[in-house]
């Protein structure tokens, strides 16, 4: 059957590794991303890698005028849409502690940016009665930790909304699953401690496609996370505020 993924937020490190390996399974891929020369090349790759056709659009979480083309496009894809959502930013805690500003911005990059675009793509996907939704999030949306809670409350948010709107998107034959990678090994991660349980976007991608497949509702990429996450969320309050986590 043919499938077309659109893939939102496509020159971050996990995205591109699900782009090579859709692109080897034949499938059509929609890029979208404010780095289009990035997109371009990854583009070239995915062509070469045996995708069935690639288009390259300009997507801004913070400019809503751009999901136009984006809802156009999922309107002339051909056979089951689906769409991988990795969009986000994470500026350090002290960053935002020193300009509360930036906190407007990680809001908007992970969760209501993408959520607009989900929204009008919903019903184009309803109406077609399959597909499947991808969201990437974070453990750091399990709880709000020292060390990132502004960035935790968005991807909390988006695990909220993601959950949402799995409970409607299951009425219609369209899967949506939340993804929990833990740390990985991207640009994203760079400058930052040295972290416990790290992965790679390979791994996030074969996690992707694997849950896909069995149609998961959450994953955790490294499973130990779920156990780690578990024990967090279980600490009474006031002994969670006694921690460096």
């Amino acid at each position: 059957m043919t499938e077309t993924w659109m893939i939102l937020g496509a020159t971050s490190g996990m995205a591109q590794a699900l782009t090579r390996d859709l692109a080897t399974r034949g499938a059509g891929l929609i890029l979208a991303g404010r780095k289009t020369a990035d997109m371009q090349a990854i583009a070239a790759d995915a062509t070469a890698r045996g995708a069935q056709a690639v288009q390259v659009l300009t997507y801004d979480a913070r400019d809503n005028a751009t999901c136009d083309a984006l809802v156009a496009a999922a309107e002339a894809a051909a056979g089951t849409f689906n769409l991988a959502v990795f969009v986000g930013s994470m500026p350090q805690q002290s960053a935002i502690d020193a300009d509360p500003d930036l906190i407007a911005g990680t809001i908007t990059d992970s969760l209501s940016g993408p959520a607009h675009l989900i929204h009008r793509l919903a019903p184009l996907m309803e109406a077609r009665g399959t597909g499947v939704i991808v969201g990437v999030g974070s453990v750091a949306g399990d709880r709000g930790r020292l060390s990132n809670y502004v960035y935790g409350a968005a991807k909390a948010g988006f695990a909220a909304y993601l959950s949402g709107l799995r409970n409607r998107m299951a009425r219609k034959g369209v899967h949506v699953m939340t993804v929990k990678p833990g740390p990985v090994d991207t640009p994203m991660t760079y400058g930052l401690p040295p972290m416990p349980f790290q992965t790679s976007p390979e791994k996030v991608s074969a996690a992707i496609l694997h849950g896909v497949a069995r149609r998961r509702d959450v994953i955790y990429v490294a499973p130990i996370w779920r156990l780690i996450m578990m024990v967090i969320r279980a600490l009474p309050e006031a002994l969670f505020k006694r921690t460096r986590f």
